[in-house]
């Protein structure tokens, strides 16, 4: 639920509105929605319940991470995999992934979020496509955690129905069938999925990748998303070996099979994006499919680079993902934010990817992803999810200018964040958690998955 009270917010060292000719030096809040920008110091003309001092703070729109696997956190810097590539990351790790309990994905969830929240992420989109004996509840348990946590989600709705014995890469035991699938998702949209402006828990459809679907699963997923309408999801494009996939099992490149199972369209979204052609990169940017770019893992695991301006040249937008904690090893967006800055420049150059560019991914062009105008933006009528970071620790001394300073100098923890005008970070803390216990559960859980 929103706040009631009605916030003033005034004295910020900066306020990041890049659609805005003047700076403004203060904001208004009522019931969890943006009511004012104050330009030249003006105070409300009506009386606020709060006056929050922002002197020396950084505010931002709250960060959106659009691709995550929460259930990752568990299998951090695991040697085995340290120094592998995606396909052979993915097989010594579909064993243990398989071991997930209920009370597992629990805590690894509430690890995921806490740290997306402490980075300044107000809003999360998880890919969940594990669902072993036992684990048949998955979402609902995501959803107890965004709910005690406070953020806003996009908990998708993953799949694996093509297994070893079909020409797949999961093992056979990770892998349900075309019938489950689409019931639960139905369920889980019934359910959960909220519509409109301030939703805080949203549902999508997400077959985790060609070589782990079936063509059928992907097709019938494509006809609910639109007889429900909600989004899609799926990786795509990640690798070479996923390219050379899809030509020996389907005969075709990774676009013309999304586009043959009837996944091309603007309620789509795609974690990667690296492989494409001038041809493909055309055909994403007239459908107008969405690219999360998730650098972190795409250095990690030697991947490549996304063509982040051809697709927006093209049309397609661009948001940002910290992937899972098995590939990036940190749930942290601002983070993330700051190695596509450098990631990109390698690609596009200096001037062609600014700190602005990269910030507004990773708030207005991830809520363009996720089909959200509410959020994403510090406007009049926007969300109330903001994250303020402060610049007086020592790697920021000298910094001039405030909003290229959080990326070029490291900014990793916010100092206060809201969401729907509720304060859950406070003096970098998260209201209401008990961390050190959280992370000796944690602990605890992911020696357990690995011993088996």
């Amino acid at each position: 639920m929103p706040a009631t009270q009605r916030i003033f917010i005034k004295n910020p060292l900066c306020i990041f509105t890049p659609d805005t000719a003047q700076a403004p030096t203060g904001l208004v809040i009522a019931n969890g929605i943006i009511e004012s920008l104050l330009f030249n110091n003006d105070t409300p003309n009506t009386a606020c319940d709060q006056v929050f001092d922002a002197t020396g703070l950084v505010i931002l729109p709250g960060l959106i991470n659009t691709h995550h696997h929460f259930y990752q956190t568990l299998t951090r810097a695991w040697a085995p995999v340290v120094n592998q590539p995606l396909f052979p990351w993915l097989k010594t790790l579909y064993p243990v992934w398989a071991r997930l309990t209920p009370d597992a994905l629990h805590l690894a969830s509430q690890v995921a979020m806490a740290e997306l929240l402490l980075s300044g992420c107000t809003t999360a989109a998880d890919h969940h496509y594990l669902f072993p004996e036992g684990l048949n509840d998955a979402i609902d348990i995501q959803v107890d955690v965004v709910k005690q946590l406070g953020m806003r989600a996009m908990l998708t709705r993953g799949s694996m129905s093509l297994g070893e014995a079909d020409g797949g890469l999961p093992p056979q035991h990770t892998v349900q069938s075309g019938e489950a699938i689409l019931k639960d998702s139905e369920r889980l949209i019934k359910q959960y999925h909220e519509r409109g402006p301030n939703a805080q828990v949203q549902i999508a459809l997400a077959p985790c990748s060609p070589f782990s679907v079936t063509r059928e699963i992907m097709q019938q997923s494509a006809d609910m998303a639109k007889a429900e309408d909600v989004r899609l999801h799926t990786h795509l494009a990640e690798t070479l070996d996923e390219e050379a996939f899809c030509l020996k099992m389907f005969g075709m490149r990774t676009v013309d099979y999304l586009e043959s199972v009837g996944w091309l369209s603007n309620r789509t979204w795609l974690a990667h994006g690296i492989h494409f052609n001038p041809d493909e990169i055309r055909r994403l940017g007239e459908a107008g499919t969405g690219i999360c770019h998730c650098p972190v893992s795409n250095m990690r695991l030697a991947s490549g680079i996304c063509p982040t301006l051809d697709l927006i040249d093209a049309g397609a937008p661009i948001g940002l993902g910290v992937d899972g904690s098995a590939s990036n090893d940190a749930s942290n967006l601002m983070y993330e934010a700051r190695q596509a800055l450098y990631l990109q420049r390698l690609k596009y150059g200096a001037q062609a990817i600014t700190p602005e560019k990269v910030l507004g991914w990773a708030t207005a062009g991830s809520a363009t992803l996720l089909g959200r105008s509410d959020i994403g933006r510090i406007a009049e009528g926007m969300a109330a999810d903001l994250a303020c970071f402060r610049l007086d620790e020592l790697r920021f001394s000298g910094a001039h200018d405030p909003i290229a300073a959080l990326l070029l100098c490291g900014a990793e923890r916010a100092e206060h964040v809201m969401v729907n005008g509720v304060w859950r970070v406070t003096d970098g803390c998260i209201n209401g958690l008990d961390l050190p216990d959280l992370i000796a559960r944690h602990k605890a859980a992911a020696s357990a998955l690995i011993a088996g």
